[in-house]
């Protein structure tokens, strides 16, 4: 699995790129500063507490899911910031489209097992976040950081290099002897195809082991939770241009004839979107 430093290697983009067409993956360190990654970290678990105390740890539990915060930027707009940095914008752009838009945005706080344990949940079985092949058409990708430095004992993400876009997968024994984790220090992002095969490892540590999992998707894709209606007008308004195109500020489905014949400059899915 090829690793480039988008600081030190002016080639980064173009390196990471060919990585995800031939391997569906590549690791970039040196995304996140050190301020920014401590902020991020901080934001996760206040997220994670309100996520608990509105939904609830019963219903939480029932998911089937382990340690994952979905729709961050409804408790805490710290989280706009990985939507605008340069580098995600620029393998979204190179590698899906720059008309895409975000079809998730999911914090990852992985609490360790004892050694011996398993946790059995659905992102630490072998999974694709994108799971359509559709005769090699690219139509997502995930930016994937690591809020603490990610290393075999505390369960780095598991990628299979060269499953992408191929249908049917191989076998789970091919899997298991070919996977290889994303070790990389924090603030690193994990840039992978969405069609590869990959799956959380197991978090044998005595901490958590907490990320941020990105995914970004043709226009024309439904997002996972409808963004702009979740988080309001008012909210997508204030943000940048190209993030309100991410959140699907662009793409909206109109909901009556008065929305419909609204001018160009007025609609609600704007032309030349994908």
């Amino acid at each position: 699995m090829i690793t480039t430093d988008c600081k030190h290697d002016e080639r980064w983009l173009e390196l990471t790129v060919t990585a995800l067409k031939l391997d569906g993956c590549a690791v970039v360190w040196n995304v996140l500063d050190q301020s920014l990654i401590e902020e991020t970290r901080a934001a996760l678990y206040r997220v994670q507490q309100r996520i608990r105390e509105n939904v609830g740890e019963e219903r939480l539990h029932a998911a089937g899911e382990l340690g994952v915060l979905r729709l961050m930027l409804a408790y805490d707009p710290h989280f706009i910031r990985l939507l605008e940095l340069p580098e995600v914008l620029a393998v979204v752009d190179a590698y899906v489209a720059d008309t895409a838009i975000l079809h998730l945005q999911n914090g990852l706080v992985l609490p360790p097992v004892p050694q011996g344990e398993r946790a059995d949940v659905f992102q630490t079985r072998f999974h694709r976040d994108f799971p359509r092949i559709l005769g090699g058409a690219v139509m997502s990708v995930n930016t994937f950081f690591a809020i603490d430095e990610f290393t075999e004992e505390n369960g780095a993400t598991l990628l299979v290099p060269g499953t992408h876009q191929r249908e049917p997968g191989p076998s789970d024994a091919y899997l298991h002897e070919r996977a290889e984790p994303g070790i990389c220090p924090a603030g690193s992002m994990i840039v992978f195809d969405s069609t590869l095969i990959h799956a959380a490892g197991q978090n044998h540590s005595d901490r958590d082991r907490s990320a941020i999992n990105q995914q970004f998707t043709h226009s024309y894709v439904k997002q996972q939770i409808d963004y702009v209606r979740a988080l309001g007008d008012d909210f997508v308004e204030q943000q940048a241009p190209r993030t309100q195109q991410l959140l699907g500020w662009y793409t909206r489905v109109v909901t009556s004839l008065d929305e419909y014949y609204r001018p160009p400059d007025a609609r609600l899915y704007r032309s030349g979107q994908g």
